[in-house]
This record gives C-alpha cells, structure tokens and sequence, in this order.
C-alpha cells in the first residue's frame, strides 16, 4: 500500500480479476516428472534429520570458527578442474551465490532471503538467475562436510561471500550466523507466469497497459531476483523505466537508492558475468537435468568449461580492470568513457566503452596475458543516466571512504534482512552497532508474580470488556512474521505509528484500551502489561464458562520508542485481512480464507491452533468493528465451543448477503426463517472444508470443552510469544 496515498493497488493480492491460489506455479506445475517426496511429509512427519529439538545456535557457537574462516579463504584460490575459477579466483562467484541467496527477500509477506538455504531447493536453484550456482554449492561441500551441523547451509552461503570480500580487500561490516537449514522447499508465491525470463516472460511492470508489480512480488520478472540487467523487457534504450525498475524491486527488498547504488557498484567490483555461447548450447537447470548429471545444471563439455566457455545471464564481461580487487574503478570507469550497445557472444545487449585504453581493460578470464574490454549492463548504466542515482554515483566517485562504508553496510543489510531481531544473530563478527532496521527493542525486566497479579486483577476491575483486552493483546502480538521474525508484542509497537492507526485495530476502541492500561501498569512495561492484559481477559472468559485456567506468561518485554522504530517499513505488516478478527480491508483476488491460511502460516501455527484460535477469538466477540460477524453465541465473552456447534448445527441454513461478493452470509432458522448468525467466508470455511471441519469437529464433540480452554490457551500464549527471542 502507498503510505502516503493509501492507494492498495499494488497491495498483496489485490486486484479484480479471477480468484487465484496462493502459491501461484508450484514446483509441480514447473516440473512434472520430479520425484514427489510428499507421501512422507504427510501428517506433519518432519523432514528435518535432526529433529525438531536440535539447537543450532548452540552447535554454530561450538565450532572453531576461526579455522573454519581459514578454510573458506583458502578455497578462494583453490582451483578446480571441473570448475575453474575465474582470474584463479572464486571470490566473486561466492558473492555472487550470497548475493542471490540473500537477494530473494521481500518486504510485502517477509519471505525469501537467505535465512533458510533455500537456494539448494526448486524452483531456486533452476532459476535462470542462478545459472551454475549449482557448481558454487558443490564447491563448498567438503567444507560443509568437515563442520557438519556446526555450520549450517544457509550460513555457509553468507559467510562465503563475507569471505570472499575480505580475501579481495572489500569491506565488510560484520557476520551474524543463526540460521537453521530446512530440509525440504518452503511454499512461497514466486508468482503466476508460465514462462521464465529465459523463455520470454512478460516484465510485471508495463505502464502503457497500467500494469504495476504486484505485492509481495521483489523481482521484475519470473525468474529474476532482482531487475532484467538489459533493460525493461530487454529494451536497452529504456532509461527511464530501468531506473524505475530497480527503485520499485530494491524497495520491496527493503533498499533504498544510497543502498541501491552501492551494492551495485560494490558488487559489480569483482568478477564479470558470462556470456560466451548461446543459451541454447548448454543442457537444463539442475531439476530438470538427466538422473546421471546428480543435480547439475546448464552443462557443456569440459573442453569448453576450461576455456571459460560459460553462460549464465548471457551477459559477457568484467565490469572492472582489478575483478579480483577492491578497488572504485567501476565508477572511475563509469564516468570516463562514452559506452556503446554491443551484442555479447550469447546475444544479449551490454555496453562497451568507446576506445577504451589498454590500461582500464580486463584481463581475460583464463588467460591474464590477454587483455579484453570491460563492460556495463543497462541497470549499470541507470547510475549514470538517472539523475538521483547519478549524484550519489559522482558522490561516491569523489569519496570512496562513504562507498565502502556504504558498501559495508549495505551487503550487511542484505544478508541479514531476514534474520529478524540481532538477539538472534551468532558469533563473534556480530557487530556492536543497533540498526533501525533491526527493529531494536530495548531489553526490559520482568514482573514479580505480585505485580502481574496485581496489575491484572485492576484491569479487569477497569471496566473493560473481555473483548477489548483480547483484541489489543492479538493487535500487539498477531503482527508477527516467522519469515522474517518481524512484528510481535515486544517493543509494543501497536501503541505507535503506523500500527496504531491501522483499521484493522480499532484505533478509537484499541487508543482506549492503552490509555487505561497506561494508568495502571505502575512499573510494568507496556509491553507486559497488554500481553498481562490479554492473558487476564482469556483467564476470566474460561473461569465464567467454568474453567479455571492461567495462561502462561514470560515476561522481559521492552518498550520500543518512536526512535527506534521505522514507522514506513511497517506498513508492509499492515493485514489487508486477518481472519482470526474477521477482518477484511477490500476484497482480493485471493480468497479470504487463504488470506487466513496465510496469515497462520506466517504466525507459525498449525491447523488445530488456527482453528481453536480462530473458535476462541469469536467466542469471547474479538472481532475487528464489533460487526458480531461470527459470533455464533447469546453468551459472549466467555471461552465457549458455541462457534463449532453453531456453525456444524445442521437447523441453521447458509445464504450470501446480497451485494457483498459473497463475503458475507446470514444463517437463518430451517424451520421459521428468522436470522440466527452473520458469517463470512472465514467463519464458513470450517463447515465448507473437509479437513477443517474435521478440526472442527473435534471441538463441537461432546466433553471436548476443557479441551478446548486449555488448546486455546497454549495457542493464544503462543502467539504472544511469537517474536521472543
């Protein structure tokens, strides 16, 4: 959404057109004939050979990390037979993996990133991208073999390419390790074309048919992690859309165009980029490739591998005279020459500088005596040609201490993005510096048993209902996100901008509700005291169904202040819909039950708790505008399983509410006619779908009620400590 304009057109899944899934292609749609594994996945059997109660941290932080940095610098120069390394060094092509590695993230739902190693799964490591970074992974093999579960894939990706900048003389800002391999592909929305970009997919953002980049799409194209290094759709003379492109998809990565400009010109310091044949000389990606090639992709034959006769982004050259040095000769360069549109050997459009001297060429790949011209893509060209992008490029030309720092902390911010709170960053190269995109909370202390006693009991003496004091304990903790460990009750950002005003919240209800909690919190943080809050609501609700429970509760939540908080990259965690409240902002091209799925994905829950949430949360009448949508029940506020009775009773009959789109439903009586209920699609999917109504019915069984209070409960308080590391 735009912040400023509150325009949703370009929000997640917003649009008019026909009702979509949430996944878009899947890897079965891409790949038909691939070995389906899911059969022993199914019923939630874990694909993790560790098992669930392994401690990663605790392994990372037991390894010699010293040695095993020693290691990684020594394979900079290690050079391969069957993959040599370009100038005699992998350093760029380590930078190169990270880089992708890191590059997939997206503010929008906060997936992609490095976090889980997802590079080794499809459909990443088949995309056109990511060409032979098959071969990088095998590279680092023996040194994954050696440190075994100490060193997790997703972190050996990262601190490969940190690696690699030291042992060329870059800059680096620091390494945070921490992050646990997954063992089988996430289920992400990479989008809905049927083609890649090596296969001629359209580009997502084509103003002359008002097409703009859907949310929480990055990439400018399928197959892309960033922008199309030719240019819009390939046209090389597009300036303007090419700096527009790079704008609109570093920004949904969370970049803005300092950053934009640095990790450019950073990154395109080392290496060069491939081109030397047509695409259609070289075999399949790796997960379409024969059984024999054992995960290999984009294969030629040897002769032609040790000659350097390489495609990836068909894009051939050096962008530097020093590819394996740090230097600033890419702007020196940049700025010096007049450039050219030139073909590369594989066909692809790149510019070349006009008489350029012998001194400012690269050396050849394979060959240092052999001197060939260096090169610029159209996306490298934009830091010239674009106004903005020009000054900070002539800015950093003139100080290039402000390139390498900004340089430093750029790649930092890529490759940590992910990671959520720096509590769970590992090792010794975790640098000492908060950053505001870290979302940094400052630590707090913990109540007594007597004070959460005591502030608990006044709250419930305040005059508020169970159902403010829920709602504003789920506004605060239900923004968190396990893909990039955003959100959550700590720091209590639902009291500040944007959150504090989102529809979602019941702003006027919710600014009531943390005013009186303000008043009585005495020492307690804010933080606490809506999680206590929360937790006392649930607590009466069960005792005056007959129940009498205590919901857990740790406490050590800080407050974080307007400061420390970076209110527009919130925006993106505003719920366009939230099922749980039975909140739906405008109706989407996704269904609104998906929405609900989604969200619960991103919450880290599993059916049974999305379904008990969601049979609470209506019971106890937490719903978004009070609309009583859902609240199948004459005794709300109490933690009943009235919504499962009600909804599988079969005297009440479903019927959409005219002009709603089939978002809202009346239940009336069978016999008489007279209304009972209102519904939405959220609250009928429990009825409609066969797996949820067999979650359902679980709870609406007689004798199930205790077991219910207490499954709410562990859900409820398990969704409050989302986020709490």
């Amino acid at each position: 959404m735009d912040a400023k304009t509150g325009d949703i057109s370009g929000c997640p899944f917003h649009g008019d057109g026909a009702s979509r899934t949430l996944l878009g292609r899947t890897n079965k749609d891409w790949w038909p004939e691939a070995t389906d594994l899911g059969l022993l996945t199914e019923q939630g059997k874990s694909a993790n050979p560790y098992g669930e109660d392994f401690d990663y941290a605790a392994a990372f932080n037991a390894i010699d990390y010293s040695a095993l940095k020693a290691d990684l610098t020594a394979l900079m120069t290690d050079d391969q037979d069957w993959w040599p390394a370009d100038y005699g060094h992998y350093g760029p092509f380590f930078i190169r993996m990270a880089w992708h590695a890191a590059g997939t993230y997206r503010t929008g739902d906060g997936r992609g990133g490095a976090g889980a190693g997802q590079q080794r799964f499809a459909p990443l490591n088949s995309w056109p991208d990511n060409g032979n970074l098959d071969k990088a992974r095998r590279l680092l093999w023996p040194i994954k073999q050696k440190y075994g579960k100490g060193i997790s894939w997703a972190d050996l990706f990262i601190l490969a390419g940190n690696v690699a900048i030291e042992s060329m003389g870059g800059p680096v800002f620091g390494f945070g390790g921490g992050r646990p391999d997954v063992y089988e592909p996430e289920m992400v929305y990479w989008g809905t074309e049927d083609l890649w970009v090596d296969t001629g997919a359209e580009t997502r953002i084509q103003p002359d048919k008002e097409m703009e980049l859907e949310n929480p799409l990055a990439a400018i194209q399928m197959g892309l992690i960033y922008v199309n290094p030719e240019g819009p759709g390939g046209n090389s003379h597009d300036d303007e859309g090419m700096a527009r492109d790079m704008r609109r998809t570093f920004a949904n990565m969370a970049m803005d165009d300092e950053e934009i400009v640095a990790l450019t010109a950073g990154g395109h310091a080392f290496g060069k980029a491939h081109g030397a044949q047509p695409s259609d000389t070289f075999s399949g990606s790796p997960e379409s490739e024969a059984l024999h090639q054992q995960g290999f992709g984009w294969m030629t034959d040897a002769d032609e591998i040790a000659k350097g006769h390489i495609t990836t982004s068909g894009i051939e050259g050096a962008w530097s005279n020093n590819p394996t040095e740090w230097s600033h000769d890419f702007f020196r360069l940049l700025f010096k020459y007049d450039y050219e549109l030139v073909q590369s050997p594989a066909g692809a459009n790149q510019w070349q500088p006009i008489d350029q001297s012998e001194e400012d060429m690269a050396p050849d790949a394979r060959d240092p005596n052999k001197k060939v011209p260096t090169m610029m893509t159209t996306a490298d060209m934009a830091l010239k040609r674009d106004p903005e992008f020009a000054k900070i490029s002539k800015r950093f030309l003139e100080n290039p201490a402000e390139l390498d720092d900004a340089f430093a902390r750029a790649w930092f911010k890529l490759c940590h993005r992910d990671m959520g709170p720096k509590a769970r960053y590992q090792g010794p190269e975790v640098p000492g510096e908060d950053l505001i995109w870290q979302d940094p909370v400052p630590a707090g202390t913990a109540p007594s048993s007597a004070d959460a006693d005591a502030f608990k009991a006044a709250i419930l003496a305040s005059g508020l209902s169970v159902s403010e004091l829920v709602k504003a304990a789920w506004a605060s903790g239900s923004t968190y996100r396990n893909s990039d460990h955003r959100g959550g009750s700590d720091g209590a950002r639902v009291r500040l901008a944007p959150q504090n005003d989102w529809a979602a919240n019941d702003p006027a209800e919710l600014s009531n509700v943390l005013a009186k909690i303000e008043e009585l919190r005495g020492s307690i943080s804010v933080a606490d005291a809506i999680v206590l809050a929360g937790n006392a609501a649930v607590e009466k609700a069960a005792s005056d169904a007959g129940f009498t429970v205590s919901v857990p509760f740790t406490g050590g939540r800080g407050d974080a202040s307007a400061e420390q908080t970076d209110a527009e990259s919130f925006d993106p965690l505003e719920p366009l819909a939230d099922g749980f409240r039975n909140y739906l902002k405008t109706k989407l091209s996704v269904k609104t039950e998906d929405m609900m799925i989604d969200k619960a994905h991103l919450l880290g829950l599993s059916l049974p708790e999305l379904t008990v949430l969601v049979g609470g949360l209506r019971a106890m009448g937490a719903v978004s505008g009070n609309t009583g949508h859902g609240v199948f029940t004459d005794r709300p506020g109490q933690l009943t399983t009235d919504f499962f009775t009600n909804l599988l009773d079969m005297s009440t009959k479903w019927t959409p509410v005219d002009g709603s789109g089939d978002e809202e439903y009346v239940g009336t009586c069978r016999k008489t006619g007279a209304e009972k209920f209102r519904a939405t699609r959220a609250d009928l999917i429990f009825g409609s779908n066969a797996q949820l109504r067999a979650q359902a019915e679980v709870y609406a069984e007689a004798g199930s009620e205790e077991k219910f209070v207490n499954d709410f409960v562990a859900a409820f308080a398990k969704v409050m400590d989302a986020g709490r590391f």
